[in-house]
């Protein structure tokens, strides 16, 4: 299994959960000290994927079925060099299952069909509604931002090579513009937005 680490520990707490229903027998647990200056900073001192560790064996995951991957910045170096601790482990698995936030599931597997295509993959985050995902920590606004972000590298990433195209419904798009024109553009990069 491959743990992306990010600004919520649920993805830790629910990768626990896999573990524990024998859907992996090792986890590469990848994220370094990313996002320090946006909506996805948190106030830790050390990289995410030593917090995510943390938190895996606080679930009863042991220390040896741990392997820590602490410099990926970005979704592509998250799945790149979980790869190289992968390979240099001299593991040879069939498969990998890979632990995210929901909403970006559809991201995750584009840029892993760039970055590691000949290894089947499987994608897995926990259900609920929107509301259930907000918190005190991750308010409605601020993952609404995020979420307006995270869509817009779908095809931005694509363009630029980073993650493989992916067709966009059009009431996405509708939707996509019309939180844009709310002011939902916190989490957006460069000037690349405009979805046709």
């Amino acid at each position: 299994m491959v743990v992306l680490g990010s600004n919520d520990t649920r993805v830790a707490e629910f990768a626990a959960e896999l573990y524990h229903l024998g859907l992996s027998e090792k986890l590469v647990v990848t994220g370094g000290l990313a996002h320090q200056n946006d909506l996805l900073a948190t106030d830790w001192d050390r990289p995410e994927a030593e917090v995510f560790a943390e938190i895996l064996r606080s679930r009863g995951v042991p220390r040896d079925k741990l392997m820590l991957e602490t410099h990926a910045l970005n979704t592509a170096e998250n799945l790149a060099l979980s790869r190289r601790v992968v390979e240099a482990a001299g593991l040879t698995p069939r498969n990998i299952l890979i632990a995210v936030k929901p909403f970006m599931q559809r991201r995750v597997m584009a840029t892993h069909a760039v970055v590691w295509p000949e290894m089947p993959a499987w994608v897995a985050s926990w259900t609920g509604t929107f509301d259930d995902y907000c918190n005190d920590m991750l308010p409605a606004a601020k993952i609404t931002n995020i979420m307006v972000g995270d869509l817009q590298r779908i095809w931005v990433y694509a363009a630029r090579g980073f993650s493989a195209p992916q067709q966009i419904p059009d009431d996405v798009k509708q939707a996509f513009h019309r939180l844009v024109e709310l002011g939902f553009t916190e989490h957006l990069i460069g000037e690349d937005w405009v979805l046709h």
